[in-house]
């Protein structure tokens, strides 16, 4: 039980920086306190279960856990200013970020029932967009989108968001409006130029400071991506949109979080 004490002191660590309320509503019993749901909730993305199924897993674990439904309406209540904050508070203050995007399915059709309709695989409508920092390994800020977008139109709110020194990025962000807007935010954006995208004042400015060695820091992030899909999988479960959100940022928090006991788990101690 050590191990789940020390998530709970974690969560609750977390919840008394962001300044989060002991209590997650002002009226009706106080049965469970805000960090008991909120730990339920990053349980649940951790080892990708239900909310029935974490409720049991708690129970057999004997740890304090809210019903089924209540953690259903804690999911759709967390807004994504808290989840930003939460990203924010466990990334701490970046020095160089990655931009990149990527794409998660609703749900994970099965390959068989895919042959049998049609042999088309379903679109992807959610679009997620993160700003990794490429020295601590963590996420800074997130985007999610339920329906596809360019990748132009989360990148001022990841910068402002993160405020670094330096982004990287691929060609899809090249823009001069982007280098105008990240050079207002005292940070260098560092873009390939595209063949047809020469001018401009500053993407002038930023071609001149480009350097490809650190550049190549963008492969971190999408490692990252990957990171997240293999452990959290690459589908959705939730059916609306803030249950989706809560969703895919309660992985991003679990990696920021739980990032330094997954990479120490499964290695040995060093020999003097």
């Amino acid at each position: 039980m050590k191990k789940e004490k020390r998530l709970i002191n974690k969560v609750k660590r977390l919840l008394r920086r962001l300044g989060c309320p002991r209590w997650l509503h002002h009226f009706g019993p106080k049965t469970y306190e805000f960090y008991e749901h909120f730990s339920a909730l990053l349980i649940k993305a951790f080892c990708k279960l239900s909310f029935r199924r974490v409720k049991q897993l708690c129970d057999l674990l004997e740890m304090r856990c809210p019903s089924k439904s209540a953690l259903q309406y804690t999911a759709k209540k967390l807004s994504a200013l808290f989840w930003q904050k939460v990203l924010k508070a466990t990334s701490y203050a970046p020095y160089l970020i990655a931009l990149d995007s990527t794409g998660l399915s609703r749900t994970n059709p099965s390959y068989h029932y895919l042959k049998r309709i049609d042999g088309k695989l379903p679109k992807i409508p959610i679009k997620l967009s993160v700003a990794f920092d490429t020295r601590k390994k963590k996420f800074c800020a997130a985007k999610v989108r339920v329906l596809p977008a360019h990748d132009l139109r989360d990148a001022e709110y990841l910068l402002q968001q993160s405020k670094p020194k330096i982004a990287v990025a691929d060609k899809g962000y090249s823009s001069e409006k982007l280098y105008r807007f990240s050079a207002q935010q005292n940070t260098l954006l560092m873009v390939p130029q595209k063949k047809n995208a020469c001018h401009g004042l500053w993407r002038t400015k930023m071609k001149k400071k480009f350097k490809i060695r650190t550049y190549h820091r963008r492969e971190i992030v999408e490692a990252a991506n990957s990171s997240i899909k293999r452990k959290f999988g690459s589908s959705v479960s939730a059916k609306r949109v803030r249950t989706i959100r809560t969703e895919v940022y309660s992985r991003l928090a679990c990696h920021n979080i739980l990032g330094r006991l997954i990479r120490l788990l499964g290695q040995s101690r060093k020999r003097d």
